[in-house]
């Protein structure tokens, strides 16, 4: 489908929400990117990541040891791609433009690329967000069905039971199979991905290679075969497992919309921040070990307002913006702890398993 327009109404909310966010900002006397806080817990995390691997790989722990290094391994991989390189892909990591490239280059060690990513995640979804057709992130079918809006099919009246295996798989299946999609078609579903250079074509391959080596070649000649692909396959499935329960906390629970645009003019009745609003959900943001480990992610209704502002500034951000939709009437959506967005995730997946209605365009 064609990309839908939002209104663009004369007192525009967001415009408020600016104002405000851009004098809190001055009267603190900070600068929207990164802090000290937010580089040292960036050196921990890849510390982290080249310490457990070298032990995996050079020293062979124990097996029970190793089982446990492998789950770590990945919840650390997770936490560097929501740390590190996604506030270095928002542009929000540091106010130098190098060093935030390097910030996102890190997902390229991962497995990943940064220029796919920056088209399906920047453009498309923070754009037009539960939009189904449009964001690719509701695209998980044929196994899951995310939005009344997707065709129902047998498969998904277990899918609030067997979800969890999808999810752990999103992580292999990601770095294995959908960048290649996205490489060779030039396309994020049906939008096209801006046209890579020479530089951008080297970078893919040449850490798609150099990820292969490190997480297949070299793994198999120290370990062996089996070994590794237990271990892998454990990495995988963990780092995949947690990438996808943050991303879906913040979408894809009770609470969120998913706006259908209006057939004649193809345009959704709302402006674009209240449009995020409506289709966005924070959670358990006074843990401060979850919005440590998930780089801020679980303040989301402030990431997707605001995705160029480092997420050490959200917990402040977040008490300008609740206090903006109190005034102006606008419902702020908010999970107080994890486990009860989660609930409501699996309550989401459990209506949709029951309703095969399609809704009409």
């Amino acid at each position: 489908m064609a990309t839908p327009k939002f209104i663009a109404p004369s007192n525009s909310f967001y415009a408020e929400l600016k104002s405000r966010t851009n004098a809190y900002f001055a009267e603190a006397g900070a600068h929207p990117t990164g802090n000290y806080k937010l580089y040292i817990k960036a050196a921990v995390l890849m510390a982290s990541m080249v310490f457990l691997y070298t032990h995996l790989v050079f020293f062979t722990p124990p097996i029970w040891l190793a089982l446990i290094e492998c789950i770590l391994i990945g919840g650390v991989t997770a936490a560097i791609g929501f740390n590190v390189m996604h506030d270095g892909g928002h542009g929000s990591f540091s106010k130098k433009k190098w060093v935030n490239e390097l910030a996102g280059l890190s997902l390229n060690m991962l497995g990943a690329n940064i220029h796919m990513w920056t088209t399906k995640h920047n453009i498309i979804h923070h754009t037009y967000t539960n939009i189904d057709g449009v964001d690719d992130d509701l695209d998980a079918r044929p196994f899951l069905r995310l939005c009344e809006n997707q065709q129902y099919l047998k498969i998904h009246r277990y899918q609030h039971f067997y979800f969890w295996g999808a999810y752990s798989m999103l992580y292999l299946y990601w770095i294995f199979f959908t960048d290649y999609v996205k490489y060779f078609t030039q396309k994020v579903g049906d939008i096209p991905i801006k046209k890579m250079t020479r530089k951008d074509h080297l970078s893919f391959w040449g850490f798609k290679v150099v990820h292969f080596i490190l997480f297949v070649i070299v793994p198999i000649y120290t370990v062996g075969f089996l070994p590794w692909l237990l271990g892998f396959l454990l990495y995988g499935m963990f780092t995949g497992l947690v990438l996808s329960i943050v991303f879906q906390l913040a979408h894809t629970v009770e609470h969120a919309h998913f706006p259908i645009p209006t057939v004649e003019t193809n345009r959704i009745e709302d402006e674009w921040a209240l449009h995020q609003l409506k289709t966005t959900a924070s959670f358990a943001t006074k843990n401060k070990l979850v919005s440590w480990l998930t780089g801020g992610l679980n303040f989301q209704i402030e990431h997707h307002l605001f995705p160029k502002i480092s997420h050490v500034h959200y917990p402040a951000i977040s008490k300008i913006i609740k206090e903006a939709c109190a005034e102006f009437g606008v419902a702020y959506h908010e999970y107080p702890k994890t486990r009860t967005a989660i609930l409501s995730h699996i309550a989401h997946l459990r209506q949709l398993a029951l309703q095969p209605v399609l809704v009409q365009r």
